[in-house]
């Protein structure tokens, strides 16, 4: 079942120069569905689109073409954008834009407060919002005073406290070290594994897609391919031509299969890697 589908999307800005009445496109005739349940992810390098289009999920932006639902709700009907916003949380690339209160509990229950949740249901939902990112002994803490990567789960549980069906994430690890991205991505596979909410993670860093169960690759406002990880990052030149990465143990293993090594097929994680290459080279 499709929860989200877009229908030949397209989007454009209007130039900011007056002399300049050309509009930019930065998203051209994109159909695209994500399942119910399922994680996704949408890749590209900068200015191809992706961000652009994580912001038509829940109607923070509308299509200047085509069309975008939510559960078959049209995102273009201003009756129902509240509605699209309840299905659809938007996780955004820097929490500290979404953090609003000096305690994380009172951060977390702002949400839920703002949608006219009694007291104790908002209770229950922070305290299961935070223990779900595995940050409820940091609750009567300072967010300010917290690591990037646990910011970033404070601003998810923030948006899992309105009990959304799907959590959008634009490059949630992109300020973040090793260890915060590690948090983040970990938290949220975990949401998807074992709570079935719908995960579309916006990213640029390629390692991350390896959990998803699909991979979208957008390129100059349109999709260039998508697949399960395995099929996407196994079609390397044709990532390398338009500039794109790969996970490093593909990279890694692409290297030697061009040196004449044989591979079954691509790792995608070190877990993969060291095994075949145990296999060929011991």
């Amino acid at each position: 079942m499709d929860f989200i589908r877009t229908e030949h999307l397209s989007f454009y800005y209007e130039q900011e120069d007056e002399q300049q009445n050309t509009p930019i496109d930065v998203l051209r005739d994109v159909s695209l569905s994500v399942k119910k349940g399922e994680f996704l992810a949408v890749i590209g390098h900068n200015g191809s689109g992706k961000s652009t289009l994580s912001k038509h999920f829940n109607a923070i932006l509308l299509p200047t073409g085509g069309k975008v639902f939510v559960e078959e709700l049209d995102t273009s009907d201003e009756d129902r954008i509240y509605d699209v916003r309840r299905k659809v949380g938007l996780v955004l690339q820097n929490p500290d834009n979404q953090l609003v209160a000096s305690i994380v509990e009172e951060d977390v229950a702002f949400g839920p407060e703002n949608l006219g949740v009694a007291p104790e249901e908002i209770r229950r939902r922070v305290d299961e919002a935070l223990k779900a990112v595995d940050m409820y002994e940091y609750r009567l803490h300072a967010p300010h005073k917290l690591s990037g990567g646990q910011k970033q789960r404070i601003a998810i549980a923030g948006i899992l406290a309105m009990e959304p069906d799907c959590i959008v994430l634009d490059e949630p690890t992109a300020m973040l070290d090793p260890k915060g991205r590690e948090e983040v991505i970990s938290a949220v596979t975990k949401l998807n594994r074992e709570r079935g909410i719908t995960v579309v993670l916006i990213t640029h860093n390629m390692d991350e897609t390896t959990r998803c169960d699909r991979v979208v690759v957008m390129d100059k406002g349109r999709i260039l391919t998508e697949g399960t990880p395995r099929e996407v990052f196994s079609q390397v030149q044709l990532l390398r031509s338009h500039r794109l990465d790969v996970p490093q143990a593909t990279e890694l293993c692409s290297m030697l299969s061009a040196c004449g090594v044989d591979f079954l097929q691509l790792p995608l994680d070190t877990e993969e890697c060291v095994k075949v290459l145990s296999e060929v080279l011991l």
